[in-house]
């Protein structure tokens, strides 16, 4: 029984790779592949963008728009992943089913809130920042609930998924000794999965600040608008300046991840 479904396994890989292949190839094909593929001044471009790397603008002005523009992307994204928590948390433990009996109502209620997880995440923020700035206007309201809707739906799918992998024993002898579904949640569940939930929040987060810049290029603000301002004039520069600064702010976001996740695994 185990040789034949090890074999139906790898039937299905081979399976896979051919189809990925195939649409490999399908899309090598459908190319025009001819002198217009590449732009001509491309290489140039490219060769000015290489080399304004080991120049960039270090001038006070550049360094304190900068600087402006790395605070204005951090709040974003501290903003907006507040509010995912905050809905991932809710959304996470109903899309559990963890709160109430085994029965049709927990089977309805898990597809009922997954579906929903689902939908939040299913939409790009960029696509959401979109719908946000053309319904309030260029406001950090839209910024902040581009970044909550999507990673509100990523985080609260894995926070389901961590709380329906906790072994069931500890769980049950809380229960057994007299602890309400509630209980159990906060007594049980919720300590075993604080590590592990916390450092995907982290990880989540320095995605928050890319996409918080990313979204800068629909004109909210930040890193990502001054980068295109600065991409717009051809000033390669100051282009490296500001990816640095987000680079930095990445690099400090997992420092305090790896401390803060250190604190609480001891």
């Amino acid at each position: 029984m185990d040789n034949r479904w090890f074999r139906f396994e790898l039937h299905k890989r081979k399976i896979l790779t051919l189809i990925l292949l195939l649409a490999f190839m399908f899309s090598l094909f459908s190319l025009e592949w001819n002198s217009t593929l590449i732009h001509s001044g491309g290489f140039k471009t490219a060769k000015q963008i290489a080399a304004a790397f080991f120049t960039p603008d270090l001038s006070g002005d550049i360094l304190l728009l900068a600087l402006e523009s790395s605070w204005t992307t951090l709040s974003y994204a501290a903003a907006g992943m507040s509010l995912a928590i905050i809905i991932a948390f809710f959304y996470g433990i109903l899309a559990a089913g963890i709160v109430v009996s085994e029965g049709n109502i927990k089977r309805y209620m898990r597809s009922f809130f997954r579906g929903q997880l689902g939908f939040m995440r299913a939409i790009h923020e960029l696509v959401w920042a979109w719908l946000f700035v053309a319904s309030i206007g260029l406001s950090p309201f839209a910024a902040i609930f581009a970044l909550a809707i999507p990673y509100g739906g990523i985080l609260g799918r894995i926070f389901a998924d961590m709380l329906e992998d906790i072994p069931s024993e500890p769980i049950k002898a809380l229960e057994a000794a007299g602890a309400s579904k509630l209980q159990a949640l906060w007594y049980g569940y919720l300590p075993m999965v604080r590590a592990s939930i916390t450092s995907y929040a982290m990880y989540r987060f320095e995605c928050a600040v890319r996409s918080s810049a990313i979204m800068s290029f629909v004109g909210i603000g930040g890193l990502g608008y001054q980068i295109q301002l600065s991409l717009d004039d051809l000033h390669y520069d100051e282009v490296w300046t500001f990816v640095f600064f987000l680079i930095a702010l990445v690099i400090m976001i997992d420092l305090w991840s790896n401390q803060l996740r250190k604190r609480l695994v001891q």
